[in-house]
Protein backbone atom coordinates (compact mmCIF):
# COMPACT_ATOMS: atom_id res chain seq x y z
CA UNK A 1 0.00 0.00 0.00
CA UNK A 2 1.44 3.43 -1.08
CA UNK A 3 1.80 5.82 1.17
CA UNK A 4 -0.60 9.10 1.07
CA UNK A 5 0.51 12.32 0.76
CA UNK A 6 -1.20 15.34 1.91
CA UNK A 7 -3.48 15.92 4.69
CA UNK A 8 -6.46 13.56 5.37
CA UNK A 9 -9.34 14.44 7.64
CA UNK A 10 -11.93 11.83 8.40
CA UNK A 11 -10.62 9.32 5.81
CA UNK A 12 -10.71 12.16 3.23
CA UNK A 13 -7.27 12.94 1.23
CA UNK A 14 -6.92 16.43 0.24
CA UNK A 15 -3.98 16.96 -2.19
CA UNK A 16 -1.06 19.01 -1.01
CA UNK A 17 -1.73 22.33 -1.10
CA UNK A 18 -5.29 22.50 -0.13
CA UNK A 19 -4.64 20.08 2.91
CA UNK A 20 -1.53 22.12 3.61
CA UNK A 21 -3.51 25.37 3.41
CA UNK A 22 -6.27 23.73 5.61
CA UNK A 23 -3.59 22.46 8.16
CA UNK A 24 -1.85 25.78 8.74
CA UNK A 25 -5.25 27.71 8.93
CA UNK A 26 -6.39 25.25 11.95
CA UNK A 27 -3.02 25.67 13.77
CA UNK A 28 -3.09 29.64 13.27
CA UNK A 29 -6.75 29.17 15.27
CA UNK A 30 -5.50 27.07 17.67
CA UNK A 31 -2.57 28.59 18.57
CA UNK A 32 -4.12 32.00 18.66
CA UNK A 33 -6.55 30.44 20.89
CA UNK A 34 -4.40 29.18 23.17
CA UNK A 35 -2.44 32.54 23.31
CA UNK A 36 -6.07 34.04 23.87
CA UNK A 37 -6.84 31.71 26.41
CA UNK A 38 -3.27 32.47 28.77
CA UNK A 39 -3.51 35.85 28.82
CA UNK A 40 -6.24 35.19 31.00
CA UNK A 41 -4.89 32.57 33.14
CA UNK A 42 -2.93 34.53 34.88
CA UNK A 43 -3.07 38.34 35.92
CA UNK A 44 -0.51 40.45 34.00
CA UNK A 45 -1.10 43.37 36.84
CA UNK A 46 0.72 43.19 39.96
CA UNK A 47 3.65 41.44 37.93
CA UNK A 48 6.28 44.14 39.45
CA UNK A 49 5.67 43.47 42.97
CA UNK A 50 9.39 43.34 45.23
CA UNK A 51 10.59 39.72 46.10
CA UNK A 52 10.78 40.85 49.80
CA UNK A 53 8.84 43.59 51.33
CA UNK A 54 8.04 44.85 54.61
CA UNK A 55 4.72 45.76 56.02
CA UNK A 56 3.42 48.24 58.25
CA UNK A 57 0.09 48.48 60.04
CA UNK A 58 -0.47 52.25 61.75
CA UNK A 59 -4.17 52.00 61.24
CA UNK A 60 -6.33 49.02 62.53
CA UNK A 61 -9.76 47.93 64.91
CA UNK A 62 -9.80 44.73 66.40
CA UNK A 63 -13.15 43.66 67.36
CA UNK A 64 -14.07 40.97 69.63
CA UNK A 65 -17.47 39.14 70.62
CA UNK A 66 -18.28 38.95 74.14
CA UNK A 67 -21.81 38.73 76.08
CA UNK A 68 -23.71 38.44 72.84
CA UNK A 69 -22.61 41.88 71.31
CA UNK A 70 -19.63 42.63 68.94
CA UNK A 71 -16.91 45.30 70.74
CA UNK A 72 -14.55 47.67 68.85
CA UNK A 73 -11.22 48.94 70.10
CA UNK A 74 -8.00 50.90 68.41
CA UNK A 75 -5.68 47.95 67.29
CA UNK A 76 -2.02 47.70 67.76
CA UNK A 77 0.57 48.88 65.12
CA UNK A 78 1.49 45.78 63.19
CA UNK A 79 4.79 45.31 61.63
CA UNK A 80 5.84 42.19 59.62
CA UNK A 81 8.06 40.92 56.54
CA UNK A 82 6.99 39.13 53.56
CA UNK A 83 10.22 37.02 52.02
CA UNK A 84 10.90 35.08 49.03
CA UNK A 85 8.06 36.13 47.16
CA UNK A 86 7.39 33.71 43.96
CA UNK A 87 4.30 34.55 42.01
CA UNK A 88 4.62 31.65 39.68
CA UNK A 89 4.97 29.35 42.55
CA UNK A 90 2.32 31.30 44.43
CA UNK A 91 4.78 31.32 47.80
CA UNK A 92 5.97 33.17 49.70
CA UNK A 93 7.36 33.34 53.70
CA UNK A 94 6.27 35.45 56.49
CA UNK A 95 8.70 36.83 58.95
CA UNK A 96 7.62 37.80 62.40
CA UNK A 97 9.90 40.40 64.45
CA UNK A 98 8.49 38.34 67.87
CA UNK A 99 10.97 34.96 67.38
CA UNK A 100 8.22 33.38 65.62
CA UNK A 101 10.50 32.03 62.71
CA UNK A 102 8.43 31.52 59.44
CA UNK A 103 5.38 31.15 58.60
CA UNK A 104 4.12 29.65 54.94
CA UNK A 105 2.21 31.97 52.41
CA UNK A 106 -0.13 30.79 49.86
CA UNK A 107 -0.77 33.66 46.85
CA UNK A 108 -3.72 34.18 45.12
CA UNK A 109 -3.29 36.62 42.30
CA UNK A 110 -5.74 39.27 41.29
CA UNK A 111 -6.26 41.64 39.28
CA UNK A 112 -3.87 44.73 40.70
CA UNK A 113 -3.22 43.24 43.71
CA UNK A 114 -1.73 40.00 45.46
CA UNK A 115 -3.51 38.38 48.45
CA UNK A 116 -1.71 36.53 50.96
CA UNK A 117 -3.27 33.63 52.89
CA UNK A 118 -1.48 32.60 55.84
CA UNK A 119 -3.60 29.08 57.75
CA UNK A 120 -2.05 29.22 61.16
CA UNK A 121 -2.06 25.79 63.17
CA UNK A 122 -4.85 26.19 64.56
CA UNK A 123 -6.79 26.62 61.45
CA UNK A 124 -7.48 30.19 61.78
CA UNK A 125 -6.83 32.66 58.92
CA UNK A 126 -4.59 35.91 57.93
CA UNK A 127 -5.01 37.28 54.85
CA UNK A 128 -2.98 40.35 53.43
CA UNK A 129 -3.95 41.87 50.11
CA UNK A 130 -1.20 43.91 48.39
CA UNK A 131 -1.53 46.40 45.88
CA UNK A 132 -0.10 47.52 42.91
CA UNK A 133 2.60 50.43 43.88
CA UNK A 134 1.64 53.83 44.04
CA UNK A 135 4.23 55.81 42.20
CA UNK A 136 3.51 59.07 43.93
CA UNK A 137 4.75 57.35 47.54
CA UNK A 138 7.13 54.04 46.17
CA UNK A 139 4.62 51.80 48.38
CA UNK A 140 2.18 49.19 48.17
CA UNK A 141 -0.69 50.15 49.46
CA UNK A 142 -2.12 46.95 51.56
CA UNK A 143 -4.60 45.69 53.94
CA UNK A 144 -4.24 43.19 56.80
CA UNK A 145 -7.15 40.84 58.21
CA UNK A 146 -7.59 38.47 61.19
CA UNK A 147 -9.66 35.73 61.57
CA UNK A 148 -9.84 34.19 65.06
CA UNK A 149 -11.09 33.04 68.06
CA UNK A 150 -10.29 32.91 72.19
CA UNK A 151 -11.86 31.26 74.51
CA UNK A 152 -14.53 30.25 71.51
CA UNK A 153 -15.37 33.99 71.20
CA UNK A 154 -14.97 35.41 67.74
CA UNK A 155 -12.25 37.80 67.56
CA UNK A 156 -10.91 39.73 64.13
CA UNK A 157 -8.77 42.74 63.12
CA UNK A 158 -8.48 44.58 60.24
CA UNK A 159 -5.51 47.06 59.43
CA UNK A 160 -4.76 49.42 56.55
CA UNK A 161 -1.10 50.72 55.76
CA UNK A 162 1.65 50.13 53.34
CA UNK A 163 4.32 47.69 52.49
CA UNK A 164 7.81 48.97 50.67
CA UNK A 165 10.17 46.61 49.03
CA UNK A 166 13.18 45.37 50.72
CA UNK A 167 16.80 45.77 49.12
Amino acid sequence: MAKAKGCQVQGTRFGGSVGARAAKVLAAGVISTAMAVSQFAAPAAAEGIAKNITCTFDLGTSTSYESGAFASKPAKPLTFEIADIDLEAQSARLLTGDGNGAGTLRIVRALNANHFLEVVNEGFLNLTTIYDIDPTRGTYPAVHSRHLGLLGQPVFAQYSGHCKPLP
